[in-house]
């Protein structure tokens, strides 16, 4: 009478380990969107980088007019970096944090506790640490364009 017992256990748990295997597949597509994003923002930091690299070399040759204007420059393209360093950090964040809701649902399938709310809260906070990185690569593209620095050789 055991060995039938302990058989159903054991396929109600490798039925509950696949369907949390499916439920993963979702936030494993989220991390590849979030890796893309992040290696978007790589990208402009390393562009801002360069021109300030360029900015500074250029600044020693400079007129005081014109070294003023560099100066104005690479205030701005300090603020661009931070907003996408800011936004490399939330979108890391919410990385660390899917894998965080995976791990969750995996752990709570494979010990059987109901680990549903803080999954949930985990799920939430990924969600908003990708708001916020969202917002500032938002706002520092809106200081590229209106700042104009992206234009100049």
């Amino acid at each position: 009478m055991r060995q039938p017992d302990l058989a159903h256990a054991m396929e109600s748990h490798l039925t509950d380990i696949s369907r949390v295997i499916q439920l993963a597949v979702a936030p494993v597509f989220l991390l590849t969107a979030i890796a893309t994003m992040i290696n978007a923002l790589n990208s402009r930091l390393g562009r801002i980088v360069d021109r300030r690299r360029v900015v500074l070399e250029r600044l020693p040759t400079r007129t005081p007019e014109q070294s003023e204007e560099s100066t104005r420059e690479i205030r701005k393209l300090e603020r661009r970096s931070r907003l996408v360093y800011y936004a490399i950090f939330c979108a890391v964040l919410s990385a660390l944090l899917v894998c965080l809701v995976v791990a969750g649902a995996f752990l709570g399938a494979l010990l059987g506790v109901d680990l549903a709310r803080s999954v949930a809260a985990l799920f939430i906070a990924a969600m908003l640490a990708m708001i916020a990185a969202l917002g500032l690569f938002l706002r520092e593209v809106y200081l590229a364009v209106r700042g104009g620095t992206h234009y100049r050789p």
